[in-house]
């Protein structure tokens, strides 16, 4: 059986690498430029966008083998009746939810600010699922998704690690998902956010799931087939 060198020991592939799907968490614009939601909160938006790179290598492979990818975008209706109050007053940012910025509307879908990066723009075939929470399972389609193409590993990436990416694993490992984090495909303002993260994912011999780094999880996705 293929595998990934990981921590805290080899993640196992499945036989047929079509139950593995690539996880591309919130990789929006409103996390990642100058002008979006982040920028907003403080945050140095530049520390996300260096994952780019390793985000698109992965979207690649999982493209060159037909492998399905799901991407996540965390946004809002218009008017706002999927925001608790609390969401949008938390932290008396600058600009809250549903104000008026830069790139549109801050956190409302359809606006350019909560489009996905050009750089990981997906195809019209792949998934992309926009959720009102931190969590990608919550008031969202993606459980049906995940079975209905007979999903069973989770290989995670994006931002921001302790929030969007982390709830979202640990609500697949809930549902008994194989998750696994790409170490340097995600990303928080905060480096020691993310350690604190990857140390609790894979505490207690992987309590939550498996880490691993981008040029392991390669050379494992090689090892298998389709």
């Amino acid at each position: 059986m293929p595998v990934i060198s990981a921590q805290p020991y080899d993640y196992p592939l499945p036989a047929n690498l079509l139950q593995v799907a690539l996880m591309i968490i919130d990789m929006q614009r409103d996390f990642l430029e100058p002008g979006g939601f982040g920028a907003a909160l403080g945050n140095d938006v530049s520390r996300l966008q260096a994952i780019v790179p390793a985000v698109q290598q992965l979207q690649a492979v999982f493209r060159a083998k037909g492998l399905p990818i799901i991407q996540t975008q965390e946004g809002h209706q218009r008017d706002l009746s999927d925001c608790p109050v609390s969401k949008r007053s938390r932290g008396q940012p600058q600009l809250k939810i549903g104000d008026s910025g830069p790139m549109g509307r801050i956190l409302v879908l359809g606006e350019l600010g909560n489009g996905i990066i050009p750089a990981l723009e997906p195809k019209p075939d792949e998934i992309v699922i926009s959720k009102p929470g931190k969590g990608a399972f919550y008031r969202t389609a993606l459980e049906a998704a995940l079975r209905s193409r007979q999903i069973t590993h989770l290989i995670f990436t994006g931002v921001t690690t302790e929030v969007c990416v982390q709830t979202t694993m640990r609500e697949a490992n809930d549902r008994g998902y194989e998750c696994l984090l790409v170490e340097d495909a995600t990303e928080s303002y905060f480096p020691d956010f993310k350690q604190a993260t990857l140390d609790m994912i894979r505490a207690q011999g992987g309590i939550v799931g498996w880490t691993a780094t981008l040029e392991a999880t390669l050379t494992g996705l090689q090892t298998g087939s389709r």
